[in-house]
């Protein structure tokens, strides 16, 4: 109840003081909304034979999934409990536009996706609080059959959205799948933390021996090293079907405490369900920050080279006030009257001050048409050649955030007109900043106690 509580108020605050400032610039607010809307989700993802309606339906205590080694699910099928009073299963097209459930974004990727999405409502008390996502399993380029939307980049998304990963492995097929190296190397790092994804190698019962099941595991290691271009490689968790799995290996061997860890790992998801939504908040806000930073020292400059060239054009204009039609005067004896002759006691008059305000107006007008287009483009082209240097890149963590947000600083600085100059960046920056040094860190503080 208290971390319920926590997530609203988390919600309420985040809606309050920072979603008006990613609309501001541009940015995508959908990934926080999702990730504090709804209830602790466990994504499964894996090739069509690497066990993953098997292992859920052990979660779960019942047959919700079919199973088999051929493709038995095309589907992103939700399974979780919305109570006896909700139907059994909730076609794409509802899920789309209930704005109550995380999936509104979803409608974006058109009706091949929507027709291959459902939620499942099952009878289960552990399943109130936790959601498990069912995934299409993942295929090779020579059988890559066109799926009508981007699976990778949809299989992000709901990677966005999960407390836990489960990538599923089978013996015969360890990590060699194009769709699987894409996840590892590409979409999962760039849309979720390593701390949340679990390996799982599965099927290992249908291993003759014990050197078949060495020889497997170490190819999968083998693989692994070289999806994700690293030499250490993560604990690799090992399972099997209780209803075919030989007794006699089980007693054996490890394999019970490793399937049982697994299992406890899973439905431990719940509760880290706070400490991600702050993870994610913390992380995109970061994002918006070196965002509005970048932008607040472009503004900065931009104002110092306005006045820089407003200084010397208003000197010039004053000078031109005064002494301009002096030399009109001597050139084409125009006006008869100087407007400092004028002021001697010569008579002075309304038409006395005529051209020299027109040279005032004029010598103003060319110095603001200079500087938007000359000045202005001049800086900004000079500043898109290496935007890098609007921000300290002085620590590891601020070099891969400047790497992740460096083409939207560039498109926010194409965009950009000599009148933006002028725009509040830096008291965005201020009440981002106050942000994360306080309501955030109140937060983790609350958590930890």
């Amino acid at each position: 109840m208290l971390e319920s509580k926590l997530q609203i108020e988390i919600q309420n605050k985040i809606n309050k003081k920072i979603a008006p400032l990613f609309s501001k610039y541009n940015m995508d607010f959908s990934g926080l909304e999702s990730s504090m809307k709804w209830k602790p989700i466990v994504l499964i993802i894996g090739n069509y034979s690497s066990g993953k309606s098997t292992l859920i339906n052990e979660i779960i205590g019942s047959d919700v999934q079919r199973t088999g080694q051929a493709p038995t699910d095309d589907s992103f099928t939700v399974i979780t409990s919305e109570g006896s009073d909700k139907p059994q299963e909730v076609p794409g097209s509802t899920l789309i536009n209930d704005d109550n459930l995380p999936f509104v974004k979803f409608k974006k990727y058109g009706e091949k996706l929507t027709s291959h999405l459902c939620l499942k409502n099952i009878d289960s008390p552990d399943f109130e609080n936790m959601a498990i996502i069912d995934s299409p399993g993942m295929l090779d380029a020579t059988t890559e059959k066109d799926r009508g939307y981007d699976y990778m980049e949809v299989l992000g998304e709901f990677a966005k959205m999960a407390d836990l990963i489960v990538l599923m492995f089978d013996p015969h097929k360890a990590g060699t799948i194009k769709e699987t190296y894409a996840a590892i190397r590409n979409t999962l790092p760039e849309k979720s933390g390593e701390d949340r994804i679990v390996f799982v190698l599965s099927r290992i019962d249908e291993c003759d021996n014990i050197s078949d099941l060495v020889r497997s595991y170490g190819t999968l290691c083998w693989n692994m090293s070289q999806m994700t271009g690293r030499k250490d490689i993560p604990h690799i968790y090992l399972t099997y079907s209780s209803d075919v799995a030989n007794s006699t290996k089980a007693e054996d061997n490890l394999w019970p405490q490793e399937r049982t860890e697994l299992i406890e790992k899973i439905h431990a998801a719940p509760t880290l369900r706070l400490n991600h939504i702050l993870e994610d908040i913390d992380r995109q806000v970061n994002e918006l920050y070196i965002v509005c930073e970048a932008m607040t020292e472009f503004t900065k400059r931009g104002r110092k080279l306005f006045g820089k060239v407003g200084k010397t054009t208003v000197g010039l204009a004053i000078g031109l006030f005064c002494f301009g039609d002096v030399l009109t005067n001597s050139l084409i004896s125009l006006p008869k009257q100087t407007l400092i002759s004028s002021l001697r006691g010569e008579g002075f008059s309304f038409m006395n001050l005529i051209i020299p305000l027109i040279f005032l107006c004029g010598t103003l007008a060319i110095g603001v048409v200079l500087f938007n287009n000359f000045g202005f483009k001049r800086l900004l082209k000079n500043t898109l050649s290496d935007s890098s240097q609007l921000v300290k890149l002085d620590n590891e963590y601020r070099r891969h955030l400047w790497k992740k947000m460096a083409a939207t600083i560039d498109e926010h600085l194409q965009k950009s007109s000599a009148k933006d100059i002028w725009h509040a960046h830096s008291s965005n920056l201020v009440k981002i900043r106050r942000f994360l040094d306080g309501d955030l860190k109140k937060y983790y503080d609350k958590l930890r106690s």
